[in-house]
């Protein structure tokens, strides 16, 4: 009687024990300053939905979905998004919620809402009949597309693994992170509008810069004993570039004075020769 009491008791722990580790997982999934209901702090296990390019968390108790790219959760009649496992979430639209989110079955919703009660398991909800006719008319066609041209599942994210609890990071530092490990290019445009809306929201401020620091400040002079050489040539001595330069008598010039002064030597000498004549001329000598 005794060993089938410790033995009750020892099953009862291991009960609860697996009871707090399926809470820690599947209990809540959270956003700052906005609480979705769910909060989980590891990756979870994502398998795919088959025919189609999502994949869904079956031990998440959540409708909780990956596609392109993203994290996508419906919650309390709303669609939210992000590019990380736990978040932050961001309010999506039922107006640019992609289509093949939108054609998820029925089955694969963790937590199907009320409404969905009658629905056809194997068919997506019936968006239409929920969100009115506007709604239907704006998305027109939604439910139908080619089965054979459907795109193949993006790549999961597997690097986010090593980041949870204290290491899980905040918005401006997701980022870089993600384009550091994840090469994929989401495929749909509505992915790729999300994707960027979110970076810009998350990311690090700007620095702001004071009136003082934005009015251009003229080139400050370098002391003149710092100066170059042609400078201080050019202060010291500003009339010599101003004044005209004496220019040099031409060479034909210098040669004509040359001759003239030749042919003056010659006449003197003439002159001198003929007074000499006259001289030796005159009687009595």
């Amino acid at each position: 009687m005794q060993k089938a009491r410790q033995g009750l008791v020892v099953v009862s722990m291991l009960l609860c024990m697996a009871g707090a580790a399926t809470a820690d997982v599947t209990m809540s999934v959270g956003m700052p300053g906005l609480n979705i209901g769910i909060n989980l702090p590891l990756f979870p296990h994502l398998v795919p939905v088959p025919g189609y390019p999502v994949y869904y968390a079956p031990e998440v108790d959540a409708n909780y979905f990956f596609y392109d790219g993203m994290y996508w959760v419906y919650h309390s009649d709303t669609w939210h998004a992000s590019s990380w496992y736990n978040g932050p979430w961001e309010v999506v639209s039922p107006e640019y919620v992609p289509l093949f989110v939108l054609r998820i079955p029925v089955r694969y919703y963790r937590q199907p809402p009320v409404y969905f009660r009658g629905w056809q398991a194997n068919a997506p909800p019936r968006w239409g009949q929920h969100w009115g006719r506007n709604w239907e008319q704006s998305r027109r066609g939604w439910d139908k597309w080619k089965r054979g041209s459907t795109p193949r599942p993006a790549p999961l994210p597997l690097y986010q693994r090593q980041y949870s609890g204290d290491r899980y990071p905040h918005g401006e530092q997701q980022k870089p992170l993600r384009n550091q490990h994840y090469r994929y290019q989401s495929r749909d445009k509505a992915v790729r509008q999300q994707i960027q809306q979110q970076d810009r929201k998350h990311a690090p401020p700007r620095q702001q810069v004071g009136p003082s620091e934005s009015r251009p400040q003229p080139p400050q002079q370098a002391p003149a004993q710092q100066r170059g050489p042609s400078f201080r040539d050019q202060r010291q001595q500003p009339e010599a570039v101003q004044q005209p330069q004496r220019r040099e008598p031409r060479a034909q010039e210098r040669d004509e004075r040359s001759r003239d002064d030749r042919g003056q030597q010659e006449r003197k000498d003439g002159h001198g020769q003929g007074q000499r004549r006259d001289d030796d001329r005159r009687p009595g000598r």
